[in-house]
């Protein structure tokens, strides 16, 4: 029997709250923390500007915009995520509503 550790980490509580399908995606405990993948969903507004969105290990996300060669979205929101312009909190609720119940990145 594994005792109940005297802290738990204010995320893994965060994420406890949220309903699934997210509250199965962020770590609540430190093993799940471990092996933790982001989620990333984009969305074009134009062919050559791209918003990529990405959930964080500490049970929140952020959402980027940045101009980008319109070749190849697949493979484009990774620069954008890396070197794009943070998108103020309500423009990225507006634009990613699956992450409705997480906190946004200040």
């Amino acid at each position: 029997m594994t005792a109940e550790p005297a802290y738990r980490h204010s995320a893994f509580i965060a994420a406890e709250s949220l309903s699934e399908p997210l509250r199965s995606h962020f770590a609540k405990s430190v093993e799940e923390a471990q092996t933790w993948e982001p989620i990333v969903r984009y969305r074009a507004l134009a062919v050559d500007v791209l918003v990529a969105a990405t959930t964080r290990i500490e049970c929140a996300w952020a959402a980027y915009i940045a101009a980008v060669p319109g070749v190849n979205h697949h493979n484009e929101w990774r620069e954008v995520l890396s070197h794009g312009d943070k998108l103020p909190e309500g423009v990225a609720r507006a634009l990613f509503p699956f992450f409705a119940e997480v906190p946004y990145v200040d």
